[in-house]
């Protein structure tokens, strides 16, 4: 896979957006990946079988933590209904929330154990979306694991946008977690709830220093509202979102893009990426990528922060 950073002519050997963080040479230094990448849906053991791939691949080049997408453990099921309209539901549509719902994993449960399993055998910090099955609800959740392979928590995604709401429950306020690690104070918001100022406001007032934001919007309007959120809650950002072709979802009929399906090939791109990474003070380190599957990295200086600190 690809190692990007922002300057995209270079290809040869691993690449990092290396940026003066100030004087104070004691001040750490972390090397930080957002994935970008697809699930395989439908398949959650091979999910995370490229999931393993993929954090050996980043911590090979010396990453101490790394970010996945929204939803990356279960999939984000981009252009389904899932036969649903106001007063009825089709069977199809019910088969396929089947599926779906089977594709989701317990917290806890095999699956987290195993997430906590690669973190600590590969000693990195990991921040993972996954669909997360709580009984019939399925919830849009981030997952948290430390460098010993210790689960931390999770922040289950407290507003669904749009025709999510259809499939994925509310979070709430129980679980807006920011926690202390040796890299920093790491918390996360998903997609769309970021436009919250409260939820951004309560992860702030925790003092969260890395700010996640796993994402399924590759909007230019998202790199915006990514920028605003770095400088105004002086922390780096890092959004992960998923590259995906119509391939990378099984083929019609089985699942249908609805709307669009007439109009794709297996090589369209439904989901274009555009991972990144921002400095507190407002600067792209790294990305915004929309060239395929790709780890896209930045060493973050912890100084920058004691700088905003001094002079806010």
């Amino acid at each position: 896979m690809a190692l990007v950073t922002t300057n995209p002519t270079i290809n040869e050997g691993p690449l990092f957006a290396e940026v003066d963080m100030g004087s104070d040479f004691n001040a750490p230094t972390v090397r930080a990946t957002v994935v970008q990448a697809s699930t395989i849906f439908y398949d959650t053991p091979a999910t995370l079988d490229k999931a393993e791939r993929l954090l050996a691949e980043a911590t090979s080049y010396g990453s101490q933590l790394v970010v996945f997408p929204e939803a990356f453990v279960g999939g984000y099921p981009r252009g389904s209904a899932f036969g649903l309209s106001i007063g009825n539901r089709t069977a199809k549509g019910r088969e396929e929330f089947r599926k779906y719902h089977s594709a989701a994993i317990d917290v806890p449960g095999p699956e987290v154990d195993r997430l906590a399993a690669m973190a600590g055998k590969y000693k990195v910090h990991l921040v993972m979306g996954v669909i997360e099955r709580d009984g019939y609800t399925l919830y849009c959740t981030v997952l948290f694991f430390d460098s010993q392979g210790h689960y931390l928590g999770k922040h289950r995604k407290i507003m669904p946008t749009a025709l999510e709401r259809v499939i994925w429950g509310f979070g709430d306020g129980s679980t807006i977690p920011v926690f202390e690690t040796p890299v920093g104070k790491i918390g996360a918001a998903i997609c769309w709830e970021n436009r919250m100022p409260l939820l951004r406001t309560a992860m702030y007032a925790k003092g969260v220093e890395i700010y996640c934001a796993p994402t399924a919007d590759a909007r230019d309007v998202w790199q915006a509202s990514m920028t605003h959120i770095a400088l105004e809650g002086g922390c780096f950002v890092l959004s992960a979102n998923q590259f995906c072709r119509r391939r990378d979802y099984p083929p019609p009929p089985e699942y249908v893009f609805a709307g669009t399906e007439v109009d794709l090939t297996p090589d369209s791109v439904v989901c274009a990426g555009g991972s990144v990474i921002i400095s507190p003070l407002g600067a792209v380190l790294a990305g915004p990528n929309y060239d395929g599957e790709a780890l896209i990295s930045a060493d973050l200086g912890m100084s920058y922060l004691l700088l905003l600190l001094q002079f806010s």
